[in-house]
């Protein structure tokens, strides 16, 4: 179990500023997954590319979103601070979608990307680590339940953004599809920038010495280099495994979508869109939550089990090896010639909301306890880049287009498992350096 400075009521409300943070993120998914959920499919079917072409075309973008989190973190902790450093970087993100819905062609698509990468990625540890500011110092129930909110959220906006986006672009075309994320992200600033009078800010390490200085307090003590090391490093050696988890993952609205555009879609007599099947993940993910949450993680107290993040995370890799199975067996039976229809992706589907939950939820939550106060950004952004390693891992696999059909999914589920057994052996390592340093749970 994992000790807390403080345990407050249960019925304690969370700060009004976290609504705004909340809906924000909400609207910013709606985004990102909104145009994440047709960009395969255009660039299949409007810019000529070949499925794996695709496939590692999208892989390479997650790659950049997930690299951008290292500049802004930076950016946030040493110079600008978490609220403008997310302010400021909206506009190139709004800027982004606008340029892919008004000019199509590929350079627009490349040159909106890339605005898109450089503005999502640089927020996304400030906004992780922005919302667990405004809880009270040591207040380790709060945040826990601040990172569940923020990521039902998150999955709010991807299961609306899943279920409209694909309708869009079969609909009215490329234009408007990429048009509405546009204007979602829009909305998503302009709800982040209302909240602006109500938010607690941590100003960043240079203001913070600056303004010790000038009012005669002792400034922020620095962190040393071999605290900084000793900070890092069991982090980062915990966070590495996690990369395979994500080259597993963001496949769902790409090698998953291409499966999916060749199974039989007619749902009630109604041909749904590949794209639209991207809404179970949300769907799953939001029953989830609430369920892992109020149901299961009590009950397995209850029966004496320690439920600690780590020891969740563990399971949830396992777990998720078990989607690329699944998987496997869909693509088998279209490889015999059969017609399978598209429920047998609910299965997969199911693996990898278990797996997310306890992966990625959990390891929002780890990031920042387990942070100094001096680096909650650049560890977000360390968490970020676990998941730029395994978008470019699959843009790599795709690339060399040496599995193909079954095989392919068959290399990830054993590359699934591997990382699984390596992740596992570091966190009990990880346990018996802490206890033989001094007693702290994880």
């Amino acid at each position: 179990m994992r000790v807390q400075m403080s345990t407050p009521a249960p019925a304690a409300r969370l700060p009004t500023s976290i609504w705004y943070l909340a809906w924000n993120e909400a609207a910013e998914r709606f985004s990102f997954y909104g145009m994440g959920s047709i960009l395969v499919l255009h660039m299949v079917k409007h810019l000529g590319l070949a499925e794996h072409q695709a496939v590692a075309g999208k892989s390479l973008f997650n790659a950049a979103v997930y690299l951008t989190p290292l500049l802004g973190a930076l950016l946030a902790d040493m110079f600008w601070g978490r609220y403008r450093t997310i302010l400021w970087l909206s506009f190139g993100y709004v800027a982004g979608h606008a340029t892919i819905a008004l000019w199509e062609a590929p350079a627009g698509l490349v040159i909106g990307l890339a605005l898109i990468a450089l503005g999502a990625g640089g927020i996304k540890p400030c906004a992780s680590a922005f919302a667990a500011d405004q809880v009270p110092a040591g207040d380790g129930r709060a945040v826990e339940r601040v990172y569940n909110l923020y990521y039902w959220m998150i999955n709010l906006g991807s299961f609306a953004s899943t279920l409209l986006i694909p309708w869009l672009f079969d609909a009215y075309g490329p234009r408007v599809a990429f048009g509405v994320p546009g204007l979602a992200m829009a909305l998503a600033l302009v709800v982040f920038w209302a909240g602006r009078t109500r938010y607690l800010r941590i100003p960043p390490a240079n203001q913070a010495r600056a303004e010790a200085a000038v009012e005669g307090r002792a400034a922020p003590a620095r962190l040393g280099v071999m605290g900084t090391v000793r900070a890092l490093g069991w982090i980062a050696a915990i966070f590495a495994p996690v990369a395979v988890f994500w080259a597993l993952y963001f496949q769902y609205d790409s090698a998953w979508t291409l499966q999916a555009d060749k199974l039989d879609r007619v749902v009630a007599g109604v041909q749904i869109s590949a794209g639209q099947m991207q809404t179970l993940n949300a769907l799953l993910v939001l029953t989830l939550i609430p369920v892992f949450t109020l149901l299961v993680y009590p009950a397995l107290v209850r029966a004496g089990v320690a439920v600690t993040p780590l020891r969740k995370m563990s399971v949830g890799m396992f777990v998720t090896g078990l989607s690329f199975l699944a998987a496997a067996w869909v693509e088998a039976q279209l490889r015999a010639g059969g017609n399978p229809h598209v429920a047998w992706q609910i299965p997969q589907y199911v693996f990898m909301g278990v797996g997310e939950v306890l992966v990625s939820v959990t390891a929002l939550e780890f990031a920042y306890t387990q942070a100094p106060p001096q680096l909650k950004s650049l560890v977000m952004g360390l968490w970020f880049l676990t998941i730029s390693g395994g978008s470019l891992l699959a843009a790599v696999v795709a690339g060399l287009n040496r599995w193909q059909g079954v095989g392919y999914y068959h290399f990830y589920a054993w590359l699934m498992l591997g990382a699984a057994v390596v992740f596992l052996l570091v966190t009990l390592a990880f346990g018996v350096a802490r206890r033989n340093a001094a007693p702290a749970a994880t």
